[in-house]
């Protein structure tokens, strides 16, 4: 059984959240620039997975364990940072598999490398963390089955964070077509890396 008055609370309250800019939601912009809204589904989803991992640590208590070791999270934030970083170095010097380039805008990119983007910035965040300590304990009535609980409201973050990548990376895509007009390709680039390069520093940097 589920608490209705909490699930109804709950909804427009992490959609909220969800929409509202934020470093995955940066990066689902920048690779709709740069590669298109298909290929950063990949991204989507190894950030779905780290959202899920997330979400139900700070449930079952795990989280405290990382709260009071902060060193686990110093090691991730920093080698997410330096990777997003180098990726976004590339993208701005027109190098790169993520850089956009006309004549191979098909050529796949890896969707390891993308998942794996995606996933280390959602778990190596620790506001993500402490978001999702403070948000769903109160959303959660222990009168009734928490595990059916914790499936809907996972699934409701789940396809929220979907929708407001989606919609990002839909506005990366259109600016792209807009900027990618004439000799504007090397311009594109680099916004599109100068925004990496600024997830990969708020990541690294994060408190």
């Amino acid at each position: 059984m589920l608490d209705y008055a909490l699930l109804s609370a709950f909804i427009p309250t992490f959609f909220f959240v969800s929409i509202t800019p934020g470093m995955c939601m940066t990066l689902a912009l920048t690779l709709g620039m740069s590669i298109g809204v298909k290929r950063t589904l990949w991204m989507m989803a190894g950030e779905l997975v780290g959202v899920a991992l997330v979400a139900t640590s700070a449930v079952i208590g795990v989280s405290a364990i990382m709260l009071n070791y902060p060193g686990l999270f110093l090691v991730l934030k920093w080698i997410g940072g330096a990777y997003l970083m180098w990726i976004g170095i590339n993208m701005w010097r027109n190098k790169g598999k993520m850089s956009l380039n006309l004549e191979n805008i098909d050529q796949p990119t890896q969707r390891l490398q993308l998942m794996s983007q995606g996933f280390i910035t959602a778990i190596a965040n620790p506001k993500g963390w402490a978001f999702m300590i403070s948000l769903l304990p109160p959303f959660i009535n222990v009168d009734k089955s928490v595990p059916h609980q914790m499936m809907v409201l996972i699934s409701i973050i789940l396809c929220t964070e979907f929708v407001s990548m989606l919609a990002y990376a839909t506005g990366g895509k259109s600016l792209r077509l807009f900027l990618s007009k004439g000799n504007n390709v090397r311009f594109l680039n680099r916004i599109a890396g100068s925004l990496m390069i600024g997830v990969g520093i708020w990541l690294a940097m994060i408190d």
